[in-house]
């Protein structure tokens, strides 16, 4: 079991930079997987980006290709998303989630992640 508490999240102005921090408790970060998910007002849940459980593994939507980052720091059980170059429909309430690596799931799958934080909020707006 694991439990996963986002933070970073605020009012930032288009063009603005913000850092996400997603805090694992309970077992070790680097048993996972992880993702970073969002889901808009009046939209699905969509992917953003994961990364592997030694952090040599990534991959990311293409809509934030370029601007987001994803990191961790397994000694720290911390997941990280930077964002660069927010736009509007950067906005949504953002998840981290945790998937055990040896199912060998597709990482833009939400259905297949085992743990999920309870969001923080990226508002973009001008």
């Amino acid at each position: 079991q694991v439990r996963l508490v986002e933070s970073g999240g605020g009012l930032v102005q288009p063009g603005s930079s913000l850092k996400l921090s997603c805090v694992a408790s309970g077992s070790a970060l680097s048993a996972f997987d992880m993702g970073w998910f969002r889901r808009a007002p009046g939209k699905e849940r969509e992917f953003v980006s994961a990364i592997s459980w030694s952090g040599e593994g990534q991959d990311s939507a293409d809509s934030v290709k370029g601007r987001f980052a994803i990191s961790r720091d397994n000694p720290k059980n911390t997941l990280y998303l930077q964002m660069n170059s927010l736009k509007p429909e950067d906005t949504g309430v953002y998840y981290c989630a945790a998937v055990d690596p040896r199912k060998g799931t597709r990482w833009d799958f939400a259905s297949e992640y085992d743990y999920w934080g309870q969001g923080t909020q990226v508002t973009v707006s001008s």
